[in-house]
């Protein structure tokens, strides 16, 4: 595949994002051909030990900080269902371990791809902080996954208007609906044949359409999360 750069210093992608199954083959061949081309969050304790000062990640900007900002969202989303996946909470059915290790792997995904098109501007591997987060507990589980599904919309949403490349919103927008077929999982999970699938907490009832966060307001509630220091201090804003 023939990979030019574009404006930004980033890869120029394909028009087209070939929807991939989930699997170890097939994964292995999407990454390398892309190589070639509130209240529960706030509510999370980081018992992070003072004396360790971690060095601050700046996401960049322009393109690239954007792209890295979704980066680290992904790397969160990833780093939590492969945690949730190998110690399932107490209880868990069938149906839910298929759930959950679908979503996983969607998230892996979506990591190495952003971690693939960032290539050499790409920000380094995140480390995670789930202090407080109970993953023997079912409702602790699920609540948090509903979270941080909610908050990644969110984000993705409020990000849109701030790439450039026709190519990376584009991808962006189809991550984004994979991210909402998620969040309604999770909800449907926690109430069953409920409406709150798509609740007024995320649906804005008078225009149909969800949430919109920009980065300035994500940021501090990824961060309770990861203990690696994240600056998106030069991100764009408009």
């Amino acid at each position: 595949m023939d990979v030019q750069q574009n404006e930004s210093g980033l890869p120029s992608l394909p028009g087209q994002f070939e929807p991939v199954r989930v699997g170890r083959r097939l994964f292995l061949r999407f990454a390398g051909a892309l190589t070639a081309g509130g209240a529960l969050l706030s509510a999370c304790k980081d018992e992070e030990n003072p004396t360790t000062v971690m060095a601050t990640v700046d996401l960049g900007s322009g393109d690239v900080g954007i792209l890295n900002y979704a980066y680290a969202l992904e790397q969160l989303e990833a780093a939590f269902y492969t945690q949730v996946v190998s110690t399932p909470f107490s209880g868990i059915t069938t149906a839910e371990t298929q759930i959950l290790t679908d979503l996983r792997d969607h998230e892996i995904i979506h990591r190495e791809f952003f971690k693939a098109a960032l290539s050499t501007n790409a920000i380094g591997s995140l480390t995670p902080n789930f202090t407080g987060i109970n993953f023997s507990d079912r409702s602790s589980v699920l609540n948090t996954a509903k979270a941080f599904e909610d908050l990644g919309v969110a984000a993705y949403n409020g990000a849109g208007n701030l790439i450039k490349d026709v190519n990376y919103l584009a991808i962006a927008g189809k991550i984004v609906s994979v991210e909402a077929r998620h969040a309604a999982a999770i909800r449907d999970l926690l109430n069953p044949k409920s409406a709150d699938f798509a609740g007024d907490d995320v649906v804005t009832p008078s225009t149909g359409l969800d949430a919109a966060t920009k980065p300035s307001g994500v940021l501090p509630t990824a961060q309770r999360f990861v203990r690696t220091p994240i600056s998106g201090a030069n991100l764009p804003t408009a």
